[in-house]
């Protein structure tokens, strides 16, 4: 009998047991997070004081998903240059994935997913403040497994709009992944460390995919 599991209810170790995916255990297995990261702008900067300052003022109040889209992701993707060619972003891309055996299907849709056609660069899962990374973790992971192209490395990237972490997938032979640090809007310059970070990952797919 199929079992049919929604993306948003996943956990990690459903996916660990069902699609034999493993943690990688070498530092430098993603080390383009913390690698050869392009400096910003003073213009730059002062745009991501004003996304900081815009969000704590929002915060206030409880802040839902599209908000986080809206106030934080948007002008994190626009100033990483996803928004322009040879980018292009689809909202609610519907994805489905099956384990080896196909006992098990996740079905679900990714929130926000950036391609450089026709290779996935970067899924994008964005939750309500409230929520913890490790709610988002599990499910962009699933999606990210659903990428049939196995030669290149997929990234992801949670928020809750206070809290960022990035993600890389591989799957040659096992599928293995690793996680950066959490990322705070709250801590010193870690925004500018995120655009850094998005901005490094659109060079990479550019260069890969030329």
């Amino acid at each position: 009998m199929v079992q049919v599991i929604q993306g948003k209810d996943i956990s990690l170790a459903q996916i660990i047991d069902e699609f034999g995916l493993q943690l990688a255990d070498d530092a430098e297995f993603f080390s383009e997070w913390r690698q050869d990261l392009p400096p910003l702008s003073e213009l730059e900067q002062q745009l991501l004081n004003e996304v900081k300052a815009e969000y704590l003022h929002l915060s206030k109040y409880p802040v839902l998903e599209p908000v986080v889209k809206m106030v934080v992701l948007s002008p994190l993707l626009r100033l990483a240059g996803f928004y322009q060619p040879p980018f292009y972003i689809a909202s609610e891309q519907e994805v489905e994935i099956s384990s080896e055996d196909e006992g098990t299907i996740v079905r679900g849709r990714i929130d926000i997913l950036v391609f450089h056609p026709p290779f996935w660069v970067l899924v994008i899962e964005a939750k309500r403040a409230q929520y913890s990374l490790e709610v988002a973790i599990p499910q962009a992971l699933a999606y990210m497994l659903g990428n049939l192209d196995k030669s290149k490395p997929t990234f992801g990237f949670v928020s809750n709009g206070r809290e960022f972490q990035f993600i890389k997938l591989t799957k040659q032979d096992l599928p293995k992944y690793a996680l950066s640090y959490t990322l705070s809007l709250n801590r010193d310059e870690d925004l500018y460390t995120v655009v850094k970070v998005l901005k490094h990952l659109a060079n990479l797919a550019q260069q890969n995919n030329s």
